[in-house]
Formats: structure tokens, C-alpha cells, sequence
């Protein structure tokens, strides 16, 4: 059963990533959380191994991913090798930062980091035309910034360097194939970080390797690359604007929601 619950959600996340380009963090790490928390996990383990498995399921379908962007010429691989050593360092920072915090505390900071994702996507609208292209002291800063912020709420970064990107002049094309392309390094310095960590056996579930969830890993990646594509599909056939507007509200809820159970009292 629970492996029809990990399929489920790996369709979920992938049809979200193909629709509004946002990588499939953002639904697997909440769901994640709140079916472990329903297994009796506590938050102190839940939100850790949520966050980890995440970040090793966009280790396998970050590669189709690239593959597809680099065949369409939308990588920006001059802008990719400056920003990739920062979210490396920021990865190994981020991750280790998770590492430090209560499941409780990350839970609060996740909630909040949804919310800002559910504004962008109320009401950011990425600038058009491209301007002179960001300096590399500039990216690697950024990618310090991105792959800490990643791997600490178990994303991708797409939703972040999308953003970041556009707003310094980058074609949203670019932005958004270059975004997938820094997807990689984040989770694979995470994983590291996470399947690395220490911690007492008697907390963990079985079939773990260190934070991360074998079960639920393997359900997300065997189904989450072909309905991404599909997601693709259905966005040139479906309002795509206003399915948008309703996974921002239904982020808003969720960030609200970890926000309210976890401020302190």
C-alpha cells in the first residue's frame, strides 16, 4: 500500500514539474512529511528523511531532464559552470545546517519558504529580453546562496534559480533549462551530505540509507520522469495560467499550515 502511496506521489511531482516547471520538491517534501508523521515517525526524523529522499529522487530525474533541455539549445552552459561551484559549497553547507536543526524548526522554515514559492507564482512575472549576462562572481555567490536554501528544503533549486536568473536578463527558456541543469550538482552534494549522516538505528525505519527512504525513493523515480513529460504536454493544452494561480493558493495553504504547527507557543 504504502508503495501505491509513493507511486501516487511521484506522478503528482512529476505532473507538477512539467506543467509549471518547478521542480517536484515542493509537493514531495510536504506530502512526505505528513505520511511519515501517519506511520508515528517523529518530526525530528520525518522532516530530515522527507527533505533527503527528495533531494535523491531529483538526482535520477534531473538526468532526462538536462538531456532534453540540452537537445533544445536552452542550457546556458557558459552561465551553469559559474554557478556550479557555489551550489556545491552551498549544498555541503545547507545540508549540514539541516543536519543541526530539530525536525520542528525545519518544518516552521519550510512552511515559510512555500508561502514566498506560492507568491512567485501568484505574482512574479519574469522580465522579457535579455540583458548582458550575470558576472561570475555574481553566480557563484548566487549558486552559494541556492544550493544552501535547496538542500536545506529539499528541492532542486528550480524555483530559485529561475527567478534569480530572469530577473538578471536571462530568456525564461534559458533560464528554466540551465535551472534544470544546476539540479544535479544540488542533489548529488546532498545526497551525499544526508545518505552520510550518522544516526541511531533504533530512530529509523527499515530499508534506509541514512536519511533517506529506499520505498518511497524508488516509487517517486520510476514513475515521476514520464509524467513530468506529460505535465509538458498538457501545459500547451490546458489554462495553463490559471492552474498557476490554484497550485499558488494550494502552496499558500500548505506553507500556512507547517507555519501554524510549529510556531513556538
Amino acid at each position: 500500500m504504502d508503495y501505491l502511496l509513493y507511486l501516487g506521489l511521484g506522478a503528482v511531482a512529476g505532473l507538477i514539474s512539467g506543467l509549471f516547471g518547478l521542480g517536484g520538491g515542493v509537493v514531495i517534501v510536504p506530502i512526505l512529511i505528513v505520511s511519515f508523521e501517519l506511520q508515528g515517525m517523529a518530526p525530528e526524523i520525518s522532516t530530515h528523511m522527507a527533505i533527503a529522499t527528495s533531494l535523491a529522487t531529483i538526482l535520477v530525474t534531473s538526468i532526462p531532464s538536462i538531456y532534453t533541455h540540452h537537445s533544445k539549445s536552452s542550457i546556458r552552459w557558459d552561465l551553469v559552470k559559474y554557478i556550479t561551484p557555489g551550489i556545491l559549497l552551498g549544498a555541503f553547507l545547507g545540508g549540514s545546517l539541516a543536519l543541526l536543526l530539530k525536525g520542528t524548526l525545519l518544518q516552521l522554515l519550510f512552511g515559510g519558504f512555500l508561502m514566498v514559492v506560492a507568491l512567485q507564482l501568484l505574482v512574479f512575472r519574469p522580465i522579457p529580453g535579455e540583458v548582458s549576462s550575470p558576472k561570475p562572481l555574481l553566480l557563484s555567490v548566487a549558486g552559494t546562496a541556492i544550493g544552501s536554501l535547496s538542500t536545506l528544503f529539499g528541492i532542486g533549486g528550480g524555483s530559485l534559480t529561475t527567478p534569480f536568473l530572469t530577473f538578471r536578463g536571462i530568456k525564461i527558456h534559458h533560464a528554466v533549462g540551465s535551472a534544470a541543469a544546476c539540479g544535479f550538482p544540488i542533489a548529488l552534494a546532498a545526497t551525499l551530505v544526508y545518505a552520510s549522516a550518522t544516526i541511531p538505528a533504533a530512530h529509523l525505519p527499515d530499508a534506509t540509507f541514512g536519511y533517506i527512504f529506499i520505498p518511497a525513493w524508488l516509487g517517486i523515480v520510476i514513475i515521476s520522469t514520464p509524467c513530468a513529460r506529460l505535465g509538458a504536454l498538457l501545459a500547451h493544452r490546458t489554462n495553463a495560467a490559471m492552474l498557476q494561480k490554484l497550485f499558488g493558493i494550494l502552496l499558500l495553504l500548505l506553507g500556512g499550515r507547517f507555519m501554524w504547527l510549529n510556531l513556538p507557543y
